[in-house]
């Protein structure tokens, strides 16, 4: 039985599918397949069932699983120790930001990281904000950059980098363009543009819609925020974007706060593992990152 063998049947018990596993371990399905087709002959008992669409584990795999997790973790605990007191990093570093995310400092961060823990293998991992964080409580990614309707995501840390208010966004000549003042009531008499489900913007003015009793039409959703400002712009429907997204837009949308949605839109760091070195020494070169960001653009 071999470490990488564990590895393999982590990641195939994780994404439920040998093709994706496969695709996070960096080699191909069939050495995936491979690999664990020989663990099972060493363990006496099929760990998968294979006959759905979804791989699941079996009673034997189920088992099996948290003491694979467990040597995993001991093994990965061996080498952090050892880096740590001859100051040397090593290892795999798995960070997550949600699509559509168009500020940089995350990646300033991971330039410095890299400069400074060269022994560190770092993957990047574009997804909707929900999936990421389920992403951070499995394992499967060290620290993620995700937008939240709520400051406190379950079992994990956070450090919140922006809160703000939901804007409506609309062109010239737009009816709620001559309202100083705009309620969601007020919004769900015209289409919506938004971002999709799963991000923390749709989730606070689906929050906020559903306290109030209210049913807008969605009527084109997108993950990034330009694409959202160009619908709008061309007349496609109210834009939903948050107070700094906006302002990008100043020469083409109007933008009007949204008064009783109160709840902020928040844009955060959030990891599980703050043990990991790896996981320590990019939270620091983060809030460094975003601290002179958001610095520069007050």
């Amino acid at each position: 039985m071999e470490l990488r063998q564990l590895e393999y049947f982590v990641a195939v018990a994780e994404e439920q599918n040998f093709t994706r596993a496969a695709e996070r371990v960096h080699i191909s399905q069939s050495g995936v397949s491979a690999q664990i087709r020989q663990l099972e002959r060493e363990l006496g008992a099929e760990l998968f069932d294979r006959s759905a669409r979804t791989v699941t584990l079996t009673v034997a795999g189920e088992a099996a699983l948290e003491h694979a997790r467990a040597a995993l973790a001991a093994a990965g605990a061996v080498g952090q120790a050892v880096g740590e007191v001859t100051d040397l990093i090593r290892g795999r570093l798995t960070v997550g930001m949600v699509i559509g995310c168009t500020l940089t400092p995350l990646f300033e961060a991971l330039a410095v990281f890299h400069k400074a823990h060269p022994g560190v293998e770092i993957s990047l991992l574009e997804d909707s904000s929900d999936r990421l964080a389920d992403g951070v409580r499995t394992g499967a990614v060290d620290l993620a950059l995700i937008g939240t309707a709520t400051a406190t995501p379950d079992g994990l840390d956070v450090l919140t980098i922006i809160s703000e208010r939901l804007i409506a966004a609309v062109p010239d000549g737009h009816p709620l363009a001559k309202q100083r003042r705009v309620t969601l009531r007020d919004l769900i008499a015209y289409p919506i543009v938004c971002m999709p489900p799963g991000t923390g913007l749709r989730a606070v003015f689906d929050q906020a819609c559903a306290a109030q009793s209210l049913q807008p039409s969605i009527a084109l959703q997108a993950s990034a925020a330009d694409a959202i400002a160009d619908l709008a712009a061309r007349g496609l429907g109210v834009a939903i974007l948050s107070n700094s997204m906006a302002a990008s837009y100043r020469d083409r949308l109007i933008a009007r706060t949204i008064d009783d949605v109160e709840t902020p839109a928040l844009l955060a760091l959030i990891w599980k593992n703050a043990h990991n070195p790896s996981v320590r020494a990019l939270l620091v070169h983060s809030r460094q990152a975003f601290t002179d960001f958001l610095g520069l653009h007050r």
